[in-house]
């Protein structure tokens, strides 16, 4: 792969993660509950679920979705259910006058299966690698080697986003002790996460 090659879909890829999402959302509110150390758990769970769907979608399992709305539609509703829980949850998390700090503390596989989930939730992700991947993919050169770089620099742009985000959760958590905004932030979370979920269920394979 050509380092040209390389720099447009570092690029694309870069701009493409920094666009807040559930991902995201999920990271920073962890980050803020938990502490970044915890954190981590999260981050883990979500890039594992990122790796799984690209490699799903390098086996053919995008064009697979693609081609069978049914089972798209399947995957599909079980994530907008899980935001929408995710967004009720949020909505419903208590507050106290020793701040977002003082949530009591999950345990990291508790952490790490949460950040997989939400990670998982939306299967776009595989159709979107299957579509994005030919574009920077040379046919004349080994394909394995390729596909390596292709989702190594996906994850690790990924990981550099998601560190960025967790940052900017523990500046928010100072903001936070407050009980009156930590009942705002609460509440505005579950809203975004609610229209994640309603969002997802507007898309088509």
């Amino acid at each position: 792969m050509s380092m040209h090659v390389w720099w447009l879909y570092v690029t694309a890829v870069f701009l493409i993660s920094a666009t807040p999402g559930p991902n995201m959302l999920h990271v920073m509110t962890q980050s803020i509950h938990h502490g970044p150390r915890r954190a981590l758990a999260t981050m883990a769970g979500l890039l594992s679920a990122i790796l799984l769907c690209l490699i799903a979608s390098a086996l053919g399992v995008g064009a697979l979705l693609k081609a069978s709305p049914r089972l798209f539609d399947m995957l599909r509703y079980a994530g907008v259910a899980y935001l929408i829980w995710l967004g009720v949850k949020a909505w419903r998390a208590p507050v106290g006058d020793e701040g977002v700090g003082a949530t009591r503390a999950r345990s990291l596989g508790a952490l790490y299966g949460t950040g997989l989930l939400t990670g998982l939730s939306n299967p776009k992700l595989i159709i979107f690698a299957a579509a994005l991947f030919p574009q920077f993919i040379d046919t004349a050169l080994p394909f394995a080697p390729q596909l390596a770089i292709l989702v190594a620099s996906f994850v690790g742009i990924e990981f550099g986003w998601q560190c960025v985000y967790a940052l900017g959760g523990v500046k928010l958590a100072r903001w936070l002790a407050p009980a009156n905004r930590q009942r705002l932030f609460n509440r505005g979370t579950g809203v975004m996460f609610i229209g994640f979920g309603g969002a997802l269920l507007g898309t088509r394979a």
